[in-house]
């Protein structure tokens, strides 16, 4: 999940983030070492283990006094490794369906050899963890291991039964996937009203020793992400006697048109609102032009310099729009050769309303050249509706927003990429990205090099979910 992207838009009303260091206490400190124990398992595709890992908190929530019967562990039998937990709280209302609460615990690739540090030993310097998936995504994850070990060592008995799904596989397309493996093959121990998972939050100013979170969004909805392979091919020859038919240009030249095509503009109710709010709340000429495209995203008086001005933003740029662009190449095969074959890889962030076949056709009007293959790598993720704005969803976390950030609002946003949403919007269960982890303007090394979050921003973010998750289950 990339966090600066979603993030990178908002400029809304500051409240400091900073407060004096205070003690830890006893139930901190057993949070610490679930995260420290979470954070410092390898869950790496080519070398870690999400088995051990969901083990590890499955034991951490048997100490807590959660039954076996409770604990479903779960692992496909070619994937030994990525498999993952289900635990169950239950709820004494039949009315009420249950909280799905919803974490992945693999994560990106790190190589020792380029961090500053060990990026699988917990560090804490400079008021901030780091290690790889100190944010991404087991912040999260250990939150709600230790907010249902906290309920069930109270002997909590929530109205709605909570349900925690950890799962491997989402930084990895094409691996296997606990989300969908669950929502295809155990529908039942996931089913829920609601559920919660990454891709909301926060993020600060950045202003080092005085740092304000100025935002805080709610995700709702998220583009679909496809791989198309463009691909030439010709019989080669030696490389001194070259002729027109080439390769390696001609692939060039089906790039350059696909890098000087802009997808048309599109919007949801959930980017109407998230623009016109946060434009609002910007002000400046970023923000006028938000709010102008939000009020009439059509070719009206006004529109293109409004337009341009949006396009101005990486972010926004791409929050109204589908978006293509290579990210790999490989082609030829000796240096005194011409090449054989060119291959390029085109990444997709599709907008939601276009599956992919749509997408890969489109990309061939545009390279106009029937001789550049395209296609769309496997597997095909799908691409349901975003959830509902539902009032029983946003009012609780707005409530909370304003009383842990006093004029901070919460806005919905729909994600530029992909987390395991997809799979479970689609199964049927609305899945909103919690607001309450905060993050940098800088992106927090999230996906590369140190990655980390502010200690006071999981420690807060830690009270903030446990009153969220409080505030939908009682």
């Amino acid at each position: 999940m990339n966090r600066t992207v979603l993030f990178a838009a908002l400029l809304v009303a500051a409240s400091p983030a900073w407060a004096a260091p205070a003690a830890i206490t006893p139930d901190e400190a057993a949070f610490r070492t679930t995260y420290r124990t979470l954070v410092e398992t390898d869950t790496t595709l080519t070398h870690g283990d999400c088995t051990l890992a969901a083990a590890r908190m499955a034991d951490t929530l048997r100490a807590a006094g959660f039954s076996d019967d409770r604990l479903i562990a779960y692992a496909a039998p070619d994937h030994p490794r990525e498999g993952g937990l289900v635990a169950i709280l239950p709820g004494h209302s039949s009315a009420l369906k249950p909280l799905l609460l919803v974490a992945h615990l693999d994560v990106v690739e790190a190589r020792r050899e380029d961090w500053p540090r060990d990026p699988f030993v917990l560090t804490e310097t400079g008021g901030y963890f780091h290690a790889r998936g100190a944010f991404d995504d087991k912040a999260q994850a250990a939150i709600f291991v230790d907010a249902l070990a906290n309920l069930s060592r109270a002997h909590a008995k929530p109205k709605r039964t909570i349900k925690l799904a950890l799962t491997c596989g989402e930084e990895t397309n094409g691996a296997f996937n606990g989300a969908q493996w669950l929502a295809e093959n155990r529908r039942e121990l996931i089913d829920a009203a609601f559920a919660l998972n990454e891709g909301g939050g926060g993020r600060t100013d950045g202003r080092a020793g005085g740092a304000k979170v100025i935002a805080q969004t709610i995700q709702i909805g998220e583009k679909t992400f496809a791989n198309f392979v463009l691909e030439t091919r010709n019989r080669g020859g030696h490389s001194s006697a070259p002729r027109p038919e080439n390769a390696i240009y001609q692939l060039a030249h089906a790039l350059d048109r696909i890098e000087a095509y802009t997808f048309p503009v599109e919007f949801t109710p959930i980017t109407t609102v998230y623009f016109h709010d946060v434009g609002t709340a910007r002000g400046g000429a970023v923000g006028a032009a938000m709010v102008a495209l939000a009020a009439d995203p059509a070719d009206g008086p006004g529109y293109r310099a409004a337009l341009w001005q949006v396009d101005t933003d990486a972010f926004l740029h791409a929050n109204i729009r589908t978006t293509c662009v290579a990210t790999m190449l490989d082609a030829g095969h000796a240096p005194n050769a011409l090449a054989q074959r060119a291959r390029a890889t085109v990444n997709c962030r599709i907008f939601p309303g276009h599956n992919v076949d749509a997408i890969g056709h489109e990309l061939e009007r545009v390279i106009g050249d029937p001789e550049v293959g395209v296609t769309a790598l496997a597997p095909l993720r799908p691409a349901p509706p975003p959830p509902a704005l539902d009032p029983a969803v946003l009012d609780p976390a707005r409530k909370l927003v304003a009383k842990y950030w006093p004029g901070v609002a919460l806005v919905p946003a729909m994600a530029n990429g992909y987390t395991d949403a997809t799979f479970l919007t689609a199964a049927g269960i609305p899945t909103y990205g919690a607001p309450g982890l905060w993050g940098d303007p800088d992106g927090n090394g999230v996906h590369g090099l140190d990655e980390r979050i502010s200690v006071q921003s999981l420690m807060t973010g830690r009270l903030f979910l446990d009153d969220l998750i409080r505030a939908y289950a009682f």
